[in-house]
């Protein structure tokens, strides 16, 4: 018996490749196809089309995404095209198919004005261009396939890829003193955590479970990124000093929301899943990194 296709972008980012070791380490319930940009483009509408119509899936998770944020300033046909446009007709496609889509947002939809976690509802109104393609992608998949689930996750990282994790982690041990923004506030969130409730949703979708629209998920708790970087350089046992910074002090071509934390509740009532202590995870991760 035919088991039901799962298509997957983004094998080479942090959460794809974090997906596929899950599920190589997992008793296979579907077909995986993890795709790259050679073998799916995501700037490529007929590319997109033309592999609808060869691998008709059953699920498609889109994990693929400009993320560059700052080069997304410069760089906006571009990012606009992968962020917006594709994912827009990823969902058209699915629809097409009846095949449900999932596709992975961000923290950066949100201005930064708030003081509590955003719930789901709350309007979006990103403070930089990166942050506007992925709100205007979110709008185009909901209003393309009814059955679309947007997940909205922050501060992204992973064993694999370019992250601030690996980065701290770099720079501490070929610097004595480093400087970190601490006035800017949101939560971690392990790959390796998202990869596993997106692997659980589709188990549930499967079996029935059918909720759509706009989710958040991240690890528990909030820090700035000062107390991010302090954690990974105890938890290295690195000498490096590190210093708070307020933003102003560190300028970059996008602006950052000085607030991006979420709330979480609603993935965790219309799913079950757990959601770890963004240290526990960061133990893990830096653990299998070392």
């Amino acid at each position: 018996m035919l088991r039901p296709l799962v298509v997957v972008t983004g094998k080479n980012g942090q959460l794809g490749w974090e997906l596929e070791k899950l599920v190589a380490d997992t008793e296979a319930t579907f077909d995986f196809l993890f795709t790259g940009r050679e073998e799916l483009d995501l700037s490529d509408p007929e590319m997109i089309v033309a592999f609808f119509q060869q691998y008709k899936p059953a699920y498609f998770i889109n994990c693929a995404a400009y993320t560059a944020v700052d080069k997304a300033e410069s760089e906006q046909t571009f990012a606009y095209a992968v962020n917006a446009s594709s994912v827009g007709l990823l969902a058209s496609e699915c629809s097409k198919l009846n095949c449900p889509f999932i596709t992975i947002s961000t923290d950066y939809v949100f201005d930064g004005k708030g003081t509590a976690p955003y719930a789901i509802d709350h309007p979006a109104d990103p403070v930089n261009y990166y942050g506007y393609t992925k709100w205007m992608g979110e709008k185009l998949a909901l209003s393309n396939n009814p059955q679309t689930m947007v997940i909205r996750t922050s501060w992204v990282y992973s064993s694999h890829g370019n992250n601030f994790v690996k980065t701290m982690l770099r720079l501490m041990k070929e610097r004595t003193e480093l400087k970190v923004v601490n006035d800017q506030i949101g939560s971690p969130t392990y790959a390796a955590d998202l990869a596993s409730a997106i692997l659980q949703i589709v188990t549930r979708l499967a079996a029935g479970k059918t909720h759509y629209g706009i989710y958040h998920f991240s690890n528990e708790g909030q820090i700035s990124w000062y107390d991010f970087a302090v954690a990974i350089r105890d938890l290295a046992s690195l000498p490096c000093i590190v210093r708070p910074i307020p933003t102003k002090d560190f300028p970059t071509p996008a602006k950052r929301p000085a607030y991006s934390v979420m709330d979480t509740q609603q993935i965790v009532a219309d799913f079950d899943i757990p959601l770890r202590d963004w240290k526990e995870s960061l133990i893990q991760c830096i653990s299998k990194l070392s």
